[in-house]
């Protein structure tokens, strides 16, 4: 053992010897090590931040640690969309047997419902909102002393006929530049001479004769005329909103409140409040001012002059909101902002909205501070009923009225278009709008019509059956007192009545559930004993990880890695290439040496064996060099903050603002690995041409 220990000293000696005495071997060798260390330990740690940012956003979200869903699925789970559509997914029929199979297993914690889907928001157009509130008016339905509700009464009915101007003159303008197809001149001169009687004076001078009258011509012959408006796209996650928040801890209610367990409600996504609810101008305006803090200009940025110049050419909505109060008090305080005598408010919101770097930050604070309060900012807003609408999973278009309960967003996570963007629907209001019949209201409904004396007839025969042809079935349908308990059960339900407990909630279709896990690091254990528990109660469940459930942005993490891995490959493809290179030219510049060692007793082992050392020596060096290198851009970089995302998919890859690399152990040491490897594979062919080295052969190359 010591002989063996001084011989390996002896090599350790004889390799920090040759290092020094070839210098420029060395530093080629060494600094190809010293950059492959480098990028593999930097980038090594970044990408592991990345992964575990992703990580936290898609677990912390929407997908938990493991998804399930039925096994009958014609596409795969897709929590944040997959091939521009939302996947095709089974139903499952019954979340309350999901839920007791899979809290079963240990290690689970908790178990959430979720059916997530797309549908649209009926939001009509500013003139279908102005005609909602005056027939409210006229209804008594206003709160306030009756001089108080003439008074709003009077100025609503004011604002209406000043949209109506508005409307006439912006057509008009439009019907000298656009040419009308000869097939619809008949409907756009019916439809010009509508506008242009709802703008005579007689038309508003008779108004109050008959209110009623007068607003229903206005809401179909008027209001159809006003473009904007109709309905707005919305993403949603529907849910038992109180086991949601208490699995998902990055939830925040930045607005209102979550709706109660057994509350109908939605919870908007901050983001996409901000995104498609706002109004055009804030937006413009946060999007400029966003972009002036991540220190560009306006001046010379295409861009930020567009939205600008956006800004200024759409004034439009901003009129068609202001009764003429609040025009007037717009009015007033743009003319002190402009130091203008400009009457007209069209041209003071233009030279207002003419922003530029000097003046942004102080029109941005006066726009939220003076003329916000005048505006309707949202679409809709907290305490505002919505309709969504979507078609069913039976194919017809459904429709449900929801109170709008809060605003919410994700912490981390506040401007990310992939969780934030997603609102929060509660679970019976989800399965109201999703339609599915079950097998048991299917038989039910199938009850109810044999009772009823209901029959099915073909296309073809519904002229001869409701015109008088002598019927196949019964001749008529009987009355009869319906006395099945499960038919009277479904017939109070269809009728309005709500679940009240946690198990009758339970109890019902979803789409899919997350599983959130005691210990996550036993995730793959019990990822295989959840499937099992599912096969062994007959339940068709595919159980998935957080990684395969998120779709397109899980093949992103594995796809950053094996970017890394074959950057990686390449730079130590080419070190093998050039340190082998290096290393043959200094092995057959020291012949004579390697010949005189042979000649006074070297064995061919012993050469091999220091020609071996000495790569490894110099890779450990200088790998070390490189992973303390790589590890000290991991610490700059954190202590300058991180890298900051510029856009908001950046901001849900780092899960948040900014990327924090952490140095792992593992980065270090596969550095270390693969570069021992690689030093040991380059120099293994000069090792082999030096054991071939006779002391014949160097006395000759003496010579």
């Amino acid at each position: 053992m010591r002989a063996r220990l001084a011989a390996g000293s002896v090599l350790v000696r004889i390799a920090f010897r040759n290092l020094l005495a070839s210098r420029v071997k060395t530093l080629i060798v060494g600094g190809i090590i010293v950059l492959g260390a480098t990028i593999t330990v930097f980038g090594g740690a970044l990408v592991d931040s990345l992964v575990g940012g992703m990580r936290r956003s898609i677990q912390g979200s929407l997908a938990g640690h493991l998804q399930v869903y039925s096994a009958a699925s014609p596409d795969d789970l897709a929590l944040f969309g997959g091939m521009g559509r939302e996947p095709d997914l089974e139903p499952l029929e019954d979340f309350l047997a999901v839920k007791g199979v899979v809290e079963a297993v240990p290690n689970v914690k908790a178990v959430v419902p979720m059916g997530i889907g797309q549908a649209f928001v009926s939001s009509g157009n500013q003139f279908d909102r102005l005609l909602a509130t005056l027939r409210e008016d006229l209804r008594g339905g206003a709160a306030g002393d009756p001089g108080e509700r003439g008074a709003r009464y009077r100025a609503r009915r004011d604002h209406l006929r000043r949209m109506v101007g508005l409307l006439h003159a912006e057509l008009g303008q439009a019907l000298k530049l656009i040419a009308v197809p000869k097939a619809e001149q008949a409907d756009r001169e019916r439809d010009w001479a509508d506008l242009e009687r709802s703008d005579r004076p007689e038309f508003w001078q008779g108004f109050d004769r008959d209110p009623l009258a007068a607003l229903e011509f206005l809401e179909n012959r008027i209001a159809p005329q006003q473009l904007d408006g109709g309905f707005t796209f919305i993403r949603y996650v529907g849910t038992d909103i109180p086991s949601f928040q208490a699995a998902f801890d990055r939830l925040r209610v930045v607005e209102g409140a979550a709706p109660a367990a057994g509350e109908r409600g939605v919870l908007v996504g901050r983001y996409y409040s901000e995104q498609y609810l706002k109004l055009k101008q804030a937006r413009r305006l946060d999007l400029i001012r966003q972009a002036l803090q991540r220190g560009r200009h306006l001046a010379g940025d295409e861009e930020l002059q567009r939205w600008a110049r956006e800004n200024t050419q759409q004034t439009r909505e901003l009129l068609l909101q202001l009764d003429e109060v609040q025009a007037a008090q717009a009015g007033e305080r743009l003319r002190r902002v402009l130091g203008s005598q400009e009457q007209d408010l069209k041209k003071l919101l233009v030279a207002f909205f003419d922003v530029h770097d000097a003046d942004f930050e102080a029109r941005y604070r006066f726009f939220y501070d003076e003329l916000a309060p005048l505006l309707q900012l949202y679409l809709f807003k907290v305490g505002d009923v919505i309709t969504i609408k979507a078609p069913s999973k039976s194919g017809y278009m459904n429709a449900i009225n929801v109170p709008v309960r809060g605003v919410v967003e994700f912490e981390g996570l506040e401007k990310s278009n992939l969780a934030s963007i997603t609102c929060l629907l509660d679970l019976q209001s989800f399965r109201d709008l999703y339609g599915y019949l079950t097998p048991e209201k299917r038989a039910e409904q199938k009850a109810l019509k044999a009772a009823a004396g209901a029959r099915e007839i073909s296309r073809q025969d519904a002229e001869a059956e409701l015109f008088g042809a002598a019927p196949t079935g019964p001749s008529q349908a009987t009355q009869q007192v319906i006395r099945d308990a499960r038919i009277e059960r479904v017939a109070a339900a269809t009728a309005g009545a709500a679940p009240t407990t946690q198990e009758e909630r339970e109890r019902g279709v979803i789409i899919n559930a997350a599983v959130i896990l005691a210990d996550p690091a036993r995730l793959p254990e019990t990822q295989a004993a959840v499937a099992a528990a599912a096969q062994a109660a007959g339940l068709p469940l595919k159980v998935t990880d957080w990684k395969t459930a998120s779709g397109n942005i899980g093949r992103t993490m594995d796809g950053l890695r094996i970017g890394l891995f074959f950057a990686a490959a390449i730079i130590f493809a080419v070190a093998i290439v050039i340190m082998n290179n290096a290393m043959v030219m200094a092995t057959l510049q020291r012949v004579r040496e390697i010949g005189t060692m042979r000649a006074i007793g070297a064995q061919r082992r012993f050469i091999l064996l220091m020609l071996l050392v000495e790569s490894v020596v110099t890779g450990v060096l200088f790998g070390l060099l490189g992973g303390g290198l790589g590890a000290g851009l991991v610490w700059l970089s954190r202590a300058l903050g991180g890298f900051h995302s510029s856009n908001d998919q950046l901001q849900f890859l780092f899960s948040g603002p900014a990327l924090l690399p952490e140095l792992g152990g593992g980065s270090v040491g596969v550095a270390l690995t693969v570069i021992i490897l690689v030093s040991i594979v380059s120099g293994f062919y000069p090792a082999l041409l030096a054991m071939r080295v006779t002391p014949l052969e160097a006395m000759q190359s003496e010579d």
